[in-house]
């Protein structure tokens, strides 16, 4: 049997990691400025997170939702505390498009409707109702045009209140920051508009803070930049440092009821083990602490790259933008610099996503690797 072939492979096989270097089969280290997708929060191997595994999984690594697991009720106490979300309450699932499905799910059941309002260049996954709300048709197969979706431009909020007078729609779901979409973001104004709208109008607020949470952008979630609270918080990747986790934080006014919701995988105990290991750590190293300095140090290193005609995002979900498709330049860091960065819908940016663990050197070895590229691509 052969894999189905989906993904177009680099010729790199990794065998080992450390913190924020990656060595191949050939015993070559890669910077890792990408973190698979913006997965790994705090480091490759993290001791502490290594350690929680391994006794884990030498005490039981799995059962079901139907049983009691103290685990789940820690994390849950461990995330209100370290996001300043203690009222919330926690569904746990394995995946952030999961985690949007159940969001999006529970507005509907909340308010008895469905039309969703989402963003042009979103993502928000790749499952039925996930991928109906992310913003490109390519991905979007006919079982999940069914969805009835409202596409509108970001920090246009008359434009959001015109479809929420017509008194149909469910949810807006909205990223902290844009991942795949190309780092844009929505003004201030626009978030807190949202929040007002919303409430006037009984909508549901969705923040996927997949990518942008779990301290990423210098806070616990993005939003929080912008003094709102949302209805529903959706999270995974950094949330279990490359072990499947993902869930949904939950506002008081919604009602829990049996069977409203429900998983096979997710909250399982070595899940849980690994997503208390990242709170331990992020708690710990204050890497919010690290990502607002590493933040400020980049942005100020980028000018030394004249090539460089804007960095998106904030903290360590950036974009750097040129002003023509990067692909060559990508991949002549990955290959001959080796370092690992990310692409986007946008041709002409470099996605920057590291372990929140990332120093300034690295930083300098980034810097100096870009200048080097660029004269050699031109």
């Amino acid at each position: 049997m052969n894999l189905f072939d989906v993904y177009p492979l680099y010729n790199i096989t990794p065998v080992k990691a450390q913190d924020c270097t990656i060595t191949d089969e050939n015993g070559i280290d890669y910077l890792d400025l990408y973190g698979g997708h913006g997965v790994i929060s705090i480091g490759h191997t993290q001791p502490h997170y290594v350690a929680k595994l391994k006794n884990q999984l030498d005490k039981i690594g799995f059962y079901s939702n139907a049983i009691q697991n103290p685990l789940q009720v820690e994390l849950a106490r461990k995330l209100g505390k370290l996001s300043g979300l203690d009222d919330y309450t926690l569904f746990l699932c394995s995946s952030g498009a999961e985690a949007n499905e159940n969001a999006l799910k529970l507005a509907s059941f909340h308010n008895n409707k469905s039309r969703v309002i989402a963003f042009d260049n979103s993502f928000h996954g790749r499952t039925s109702a996930a991928v109906a709300v992310t913003d490109n048709k390519k991905i979007v197969a006919p079982i999940n045009a069914q969805q009835v979706v409202t596409f509108l431009p970001l920090n246009a909020i008359e434009l959001v209140e015109a479809e929420l007078k017509k008194g149909d729609v469910s949810s807006v779901i909205i990223e902290g920051i844009q991942g795949v979409g190309g780092l844009d973001q929505g003004t201030t104004e626009f978030f807190q508009g949202l929040e007002k709208i919303c409430a006037t109008y009984d909508v549901v607020l969705i923040l996927d803070e997949v990518q942008s949470g779990y301290g990423r952008s210098g806070k616990f979630f993005a939003h929080q930049h912008h003094n709102i609270k949302a209805d529903i918080i959706c999270i995974a990747k950094g949330m279990g440092n490359g072990f499947p986790i993902g869930g949904i934080l939950i506002a008081p006014k919604f009602k829990a009821s049996y069977g409203l919701l429900g998983t096979t995988f997710g909250g399982n105990h070595l899940a849980c083990a690994a997503a208390i290991a990242v709170l331990d750590v992020i708690e710990s190293e204050k890497l919010m602490d690290n990502v607002n300095a590493i933040y400020a140090y980049f942005l100020e290193a980028m000018k030394q790259v004249p090539e460089v005609i804007q960095v998106k995002g904030r903290g360590l979900m950036l974009g750097v933008a040129f002003n023509f498709d990067v692909s060559g330049l990508r991949k002549k860091m990955i290959t001959d610099k080796h370092i690992f960065t990310g692409n986007a819908n946008n041709k002409n940016l470099l996605r920057i996503l590291p372990p929140l663990t990332i120093n300034k050197e690295d930083i300098d070895t980034f810097i100096i690797a870009l200048k080097e590229s660029l004269k050699e691509v031109n």
